[in-house]
């Protein structure tokens, strides 16, 4: 049986897909320019295995938050969401994934609080706003 326990005997934490999407992101938003994926893995710590990176990147590049060029063999990436944007890609695709799309939705303003409800309503008005003007 293998020990997976790191230094001083303790196991090591797995960090959960949405914290590595979120960490991978926003090492992307610090970067200077469109980067590799070694470049993301070193700014991670160097503990992640870089085919962990490239799968990570590869899932944010299908949800659209992060774009990619092609540069020799490899890809060059760029962030295009941050946090907030991905937290909303990931709300969106669960809202596609139902049926019934108007219960998902009354179910889910039912259980907001107060403020973000009015936060929700200033929001929705604004757009509406924005729209008429087109």
């Amino acid at each position: 049986m293998t020990d997976h326990r790191g230094a001083g005997g303790a196991v090591p934490r797995r960090r959960g897909q949405g914290v590595l999407e979120t960490q991978v992101l926003a090492a992307l938003r610090a970067a200077p320019g469109p980067v590799a994926a070694g470049w993301v893995q070193e700014r991670l710590g160097g503990d992640l295995a870089y085919t962990t990176v490239v799968t990570i990147l590869t899932r944010l590049h299908v949800k659209g938050a992060v774009t990619r060029e092609r540069s020799g063999r490899s890809f060059q990436w760029t962030a295009v969401a941050d946090e907030a944007g991905l937290a909303a890609l990931r709300m969106r695709r669960v809202l596609d994934s139902e049926a019934d799309r108007e219960a998902v939705l009354t179910s889910f303003v039912s259980t907001l609080s107060p403020g973000d409800e009015r936060l929700l309503r200033a929001l929705l008005d604004t757009t509406e706003d924005a729209e008429e003007g087109d």
